[in-house]
This record gives C-alpha cells, sequence and structure tokens, in this order.
C-alpha cells in the first residue's frame, strides 16, 4: 500500500527512498518496475499531486512546486541509470563475444543504371559517332510551341492524336512529344546547318496498360541544312538500326502522316526473334515498328528561322522503351517505372 504524502518531510523520505531503490536496480526489468511504481500514472508521485487538494491554501504553491521539482529529479537519474546499465550490457558483451578481426567485410551492392538510361546512352552514343550534337529542352511549354509552330493551329484535327496535360496558367502545357525541342534549336542556331538529337520526358494523358504510360522518354532527331534530302534520312536510319539491332537487320519505311513533316514515314525493322518469318512479338508480320520520320514540313522550317525555299531538313523520333522492350522481350512498359529490384537487376 502506496504511503499517504502530505508534508515536505514525507516529500524529502519518498526522494530518499526512491533514489535508494534506483540505485540497487540492475536490470531492466527492475527499471522499468521502478518507474512504473514512483513515476507513472498511478505511481507515488501522481498520488502526492493529489493530495494538493486537501491542503490549506497557503502550502498548496510551495508542495506543488516541490512535487514537480522532485519529479524531474527523480526522471533524471531513471535516465543516468538506465545509460549505466546499458553501457554495463555493452560492456559484458564485447567481453564474452569474440570479435574476429581478420573476417573480410561484406560486399556492399552496387547500383546499377536503370535500364531506360542504359538504352538512351546507347542510342545518343550511336548518334554521337554518327556526327549528332544532343541538345536538351524544357519539358514545360507552351501551346504555341508545342502545336502551332508544328504546324497545328487550333482546332486542328492532329491534336487529337496527343491527350495533354494542361497546367493552371492558360496555354502553359506538359510536353506531349520531343518535337517542340526543333523549333528552340533552329530559332538558336538559325541560318547555320543543324544536326542534333533531343532526349527527353514527355507526357501524354493516356490509360496505362502494358503498352502505354502516361510519362515516357523519347528522342527527337533533327538535321537541316542547305543539301538535306530524303535518302539523307533514309541512310541516318539504315546505320542507327544496323548499329543498334545488328548488321544483318532489314529497315522497312512505310508512308504515315504527321503535321510537321511532308512526306512523314514509319520505320520498321525485321523482327529480332524470328527475323522476318513471323511470330507473336511482331504480330506475324515479320516487322516491329521503331520510329517516325520525315522531311521538316516547309511551315516549320519557316517558324524556326530558315527560309524553305534554301533550306531542307529531316526529323525523325523514336522511344527508347518501346526498343527496349523489342530487344528484351519486356512484355509490360509499366516495369519501368515500378522500381521492382527483380526486373531492374535483370539489366
Amino acid at each position: 500500500m502506496v504511503p499517504a504524502i502530505c508534508t515536505m518531510d514525507d516529500l524529502q523520505a519518498l526522494e530518499q527512498r526512491a533514489l535508494d531503490e534506483l540505485a540497487g536496480c540492475q536490470s531492466e526489468e527492475a527499471l522499468r518496475a521502478w518507474n512504473s511504481r514512483y513515476l507513472g500514472r498511478q505511481g507515488e508521485l501522481t498520488l502526492a499531486l493529489k493530495k494538493i487538494g486537501s491542503l490549506p491554501a497557503s502550502q498548496r504553491p510551495a508542495y506543488g512546486q516541490a512535487v514537480n521539482r522532485l519529479k524531474e529529479s527523480l526522471q533524471q537519474a531513471y535516465n543516468r541509470q538506465q545509460s549505466a546499465l546499458r553501457e554495463q550490457v555493452i560492456a559484458r558483451r564485447l567481453a564474452s563475444e569474440a570479435l574476429d578481426v581478420t573476417l573480410p567485410g561484406r560486399q556492399p551492392s552496387r547500383g546499377r543504371l536503370h535500364p531506360a538510361t542504359q538504352m538512351m546512352r546507347e542510342i545518343l552514343a550511336i548518334f554521337a559517332e554518327m556526327g549528332f550534337q544532343i541538345f536538351h529542352s524544357r519539358e514545360v511549354e507552351d501551346d504555341l510551341t508545342n502545336f502551332e509552330l508544328l504546324n497545328m493551329p487550333p482546332h486542328h484535327p492532329a491534336r487529337d492524336l496527343w491527350d495533354t496535360f494542361y497546367t493552371t496558367r492558360p496555354g502553359i502545357i506538359l510536353r506531349t512529344h520531343t518535337s517542340p525541342g526543333q523549333i528552340h534549336v533552329m530559332r538558336r542556331l538559325c541560318p547555320q546547318p543543324i544536326r542534333v538529337v533531343l532526349p527527353g520526358m514527355c507526357y501524354r494523358y493516356e490509360q496505362i496498360t502494358p503498352r502505354s504510360e502516361i510519362m515516357f522518354q523519347q528522342v527527337e532527331g533533327l538535321a537541316v541544312g542547305t543539301r538535306v534530302r530524303l535518302t539523307d534520312l533514309v541512310g541516318t536510319i539504315q546505320a542507327f538500326a544496323r548499329r543498334l539491332f545488328g548488321r544483318d537487320r532489314q529497315v522497312r519505311l512505310r508512308s504515315s502522316y504527321f503535321p510537321f513533316t511532308e512526306p512523314s514515314l514509319e520505320v520498321d525493322v525485321s523482327c529480332l526473334v524470328c527475323g522476318g518469318r513471323g511470330c507473336s512479338l511482331c504480330k506475324h508480320t515479320g516487322w516491329l515498328e521503331i520510329m517516325g520520320a520525315g522531311m521538316v514540313h516547309p511551315v516549320v522550317l519557316r517558324n524556326g528561322g530558315y527560309d524553305p525555299s534554301r533550306f531542307s531538313g529531316f526529323a525523325f523520333g523514336l522511344g527508347p522503351q518501346r526498343i527496349t522492350m523489342l530487344l528484351y522481350g519486356v512484355p509490360d512498359i509499366r516495369l519501368f517505372w515500378s522500381n521492382d529490384l527483380r526486373f531492374l537487376r535483370q539489366f
């Protein structure tokens, strides 16, 4: 039974008794029991505080202050005893456990480049060897540069091909492709010849499926000069495809439509798995699509500052994630953003 505590003498006796018992606590269990007895919700100090109401009004302030000082003092003593016990436990473990300093250390695991980064670097290295410079443009664009200057005025039906993320500022969007970088490059370098690639992230408000994501990487290519021809584009594409996919890879060009190129092309390579004979990967066509391309539209050249009567150019765009999926048989584009180590460690 906890004795009644009502006077200063009682508090002094309580302090002495608590400190004596604390000095005898030589285990964590004993410390917890001591803490519960004196500092817990039903401990002696809590009961001492409840006795304030039974004291004369003139004694209450001094008594309350004395109880609070005692509580703080016992708490500090408890903390010191707890630290001392923990140091004793560590000392006993070090004395009893053998430590072999000659054992080899554990080799820390090394990080790896993300497969998308690996593919991006490989693509850029190929184009760098072919004389292309690397140019980075902004990801937050204005509607003018993302669409209008690329021959897509307001209400143009081709805008439906890009499901756009709009911001709270009118006319400011997340770029839907890397093609706006063509305008930035041409306006910066005009009237010099251009041979650049523009890597970066793009954003489209699409349904997320195994083959589509709301954010993805693209690599845009642009060449502008006074003697740039369609044959230059074909030769560049063939050289790139054979360096990336193998010297024996066949390349096929198909007519297509893009507002910012004329003529426009889709580029296929013979299937990496079946070699063109037909399989599930190529949907039994023997071909895999890798990029879109074409000759830069005269309107785009003019918007970039080049006179289309003197200059011509070609452009192309490809997706590193899609190419990685083709090369390694990755079935789901969402794996690139899942941070699943089981997937990433394969690369």
